[in-house]
Protein backbone atom coordinates (compact mmCIF):
# COMPACT_ATOMS: atom_id res chain seq x y z
CA UNK A 1 0.00 0.00 0.00
CA UNK A 2 3.02 2.31 -0.04
CA UNK A 3 3.13 2.67 3.76
CA UNK A 4 6.62 3.03 5.14
CA UNK A 5 7.53 3.20 8.83
CA UNK A 6 10.24 5.66 9.80
CA UNK A 7 11.59 5.80 13.33
CA UNK A 8 12.75 8.97 15.07
CA UNK A 9 14.59 9.64 18.29
CA UNK A 10 12.18 9.82 21.25
CA UNK A 11 11.28 13.31 22.54
CA UNK A 12 12.57 15.12 19.44
CA UNK A 13 9.46 16.44 17.68
CA UNK A 14 11.58 18.50 15.30
CA UNK A 15 12.52 15.25 13.52
CA UNK A 16 8.89 14.66 12.60
CA UNK A 17 7.88 18.01 11.13
CA UNK A 18 5.02 16.75 8.94
CA UNK A 19 3.21 15.08 11.84
CA UNK A 20 3.86 18.04 14.14
CA UNK A 21 2.44 20.45 11.55
CA UNK A 22 -0.69 18.31 11.18
CA UNK A 23 -1.10 18.22 14.97
CA UNK A 24 -0.81 22.01 15.04
CA UNK A 25 -3.37 22.35 12.23
CA UNK A 26 -5.83 20.07 14.04
CA UNK A 27 -5.34 21.95 17.31
CA UNK A 28 -5.95 25.32 15.62
CA UNK A 29 -9.08 24.06 13.84
CA UNK A 30 -10.53 22.60 17.05
CA UNK A 31 -9.90 25.84 18.94
CA UNK A 32 -11.48 27.93 16.18
CA UNK A 33 -14.47 25.60 15.91
CA UNK A 34 -15.21 25.74 19.63
CA UNK A 35 -14.69 29.53 19.80
CA UNK A 36 -16.70 30.28 16.68
CA UNK A 37 -19.65 28.15 17.78
CA UNK A 38 -19.59 29.87 21.18
CA UNK A 39 -19.87 26.51 22.91
CA UNK A 40 -18.15 25.80 26.19
CA UNK A 41 -14.82 23.96 26.21
CA UNK A 42 -16.54 20.68 27.07
CA UNK A 43 -17.22 20.22 23.36
CA UNK A 44 -13.55 19.96 22.40
CA UNK A 45 -13.76 16.17 21.89
CA UNK A 46 -16.62 16.51 19.40
CA UNK A 47 -14.79 19.36 17.67
CA UNK A 48 -11.67 17.18 17.44
CA UNK A 49 -13.56 14.27 15.87
CA UNK A 50 -15.26 16.63 13.42
CA UNK A 51 -11.97 18.29 12.45
CA UNK A 52 -10.24 14.96 11.78
CA UNK A 53 -13.26 13.73 9.79
CA UNK A 54 -13.18 16.90 7.64
CA UNK A 55 -9.45 16.50 7.00
CA UNK A 56 -9.86 12.82 6.06
CA UNK A 57 -12.75 13.60 3.70
CA UNK A 58 -11.00 16.51 1.94
CA UNK A 59 -8.75 16.22 -1.14
CA UNK A 60 -5.06 16.15 -0.29
CA UNK A 61 -2.47 17.75 -2.56
CA UNK A 62 0.36 15.32 -1.59
CA UNK A 63 -1.96 12.46 -2.56
CA UNK A 64 -2.67 13.90 -5.99
CA UNK A 65 -5.95 15.45 -4.85
CA UNK A 66 -7.22 12.04 -3.76
CA UNK A 67 -9.35 11.78 -0.62
CA UNK A 68 -7.49 10.02 2.22
CA UNK A 69 -10.64 8.24 3.38
CA UNK A 70 -11.09 6.65 -0.03
CA UNK A 71 -7.49 5.51 -0.25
Amino acid sequence: HGIRREYTTPYTPEQNGIAERMNQKIQECVLLMVQHSRLWDGFWAEALLTTVKIINMSPSRPLGLEIPHEL
